[in-house]
């Protein structure tokens, strides 16, 4: 039977979402191990002057753990 843990973590970029989600995928990964999936909650922008200055998600990163 597999165990997975979900936990919520925010991440941001100048390029894209998709940039945005990468960077949590690699920051989380420095400290969990066996990530599993990345569900998407939220996506926002910070706007300045018209133009879209950063992307933001909102995820929960899921993550399987040991057993024993």
């Amino acid at each position: 039977m597999a165990v997975l843990k979900v936990i919520e973590i925010l991440g941001n970029s100048t390029v894209s979402f998709e940039d945005a989600v990468q960077n949590v995928v690699e920051e989380a990964s420095k400290t969990v191990k066996d990530i599993k999936s990345v569900y998407i909650q939220d996506m926002q922008v910070s706007v300045k002057d018209n133009q879209v200055t950063e992307y933001r998600v909102n995820t929960k990163v899921s993550f399987g753990i040991m057993q024993g």
